[in-house]
């Protein structure tokens, strides 16, 4: 990555890569493991599952995202979003594990509510640190390489998921997408040194502005 993009902008934009490419990798197959794991090929039941199932994770997530914004504006300083973001990546990563011991509908369901609190935890502080932390003048540029590695995460795990559970099996693909979310989350503990510990008026100004290298 370009060495005009500073450190924590780098590292946002690097660990949302990892995660889309997990995840990415567990989209094309989702409701072929509900139909053959939960539903015992049952295609109508598992068609209800997998509805419900992402009822589930938007509902929870739309629920929980917006009180979660609310508490870390309060609160200065992006030490809270930081370990908030971070957090919420890590608890992500045990999802797929938890898919793996499911059984039943019921088992989805709760993963994917457990999924949308880690991503309601770790969404709106990661847009909190990456709006603050832009380069100025380089706003385009920088949300563009950020929606493009999220585009190339997604595409490339979209084209591989498929075969690595044709080939593998869901529980290598399983633990293969929680060790990418996790090894996103322990990403980001390279900057837990370079955040702003007090900001002022919402803008980019801290008293302690910590030293970003490229």
């Amino acid at each position: 990555m370009p060495k005009i993009i500073n450190k924590i902008t780098k590292v946002l934009i690097t660990s949302d890569f990892f995660l889309n490419l997990g995840w990415g990798l567990l989209s094309p197959i989702f409701a072929l493991f509900i139909l053959e794991k939960i539903t015992v090929n049952d295609p109508a039941k598992a068609a209800e599952v997998a509805g419900f199932a992402a009822l589930s994770y938007w509902i929870a997530k739309s629920f929980i995202e917006i009180p979660i914004g609310r508490f870390l504006d309060k609160h200065d300083g992006e030490k809270d979003d930081f370990w908030f973001m971070t957090a919420g990546l890590f608890v992500v990563a045990f999802v797929p594990l938890g898919y793996l011991i499911s059984t039943e509908p019921w088992h989805i369901y709760f993963f994917q509510v457990l999924h949308a609190m880690g991503m309601a935890m770790a969404l709106p502080s990661w847009l909190a640190i990456f709006t603050r932390h832009i380069d100025k003048g380089k706003e385009a540029f920088e949300w563009s390489m950020e929606t493009t590695s999220i585009s190339m995460g997604a595409g490339i795990a979209g084209g591989l998921g498929g075969i690595v559970a044709s080939m593998l099996g869901f529980k290598i693909l399983f633990i293969f997408v929680s060790g990418l979310t996790f090894f996103a989350g322990v990403l980001l503990l390279l900057v837990r040194n370079n955040i702003y510990p007090k900001i002022r008026d919402g803008a980019r100004f801290s008293t302690e502005k910590p030293v970003v290298e490229p």
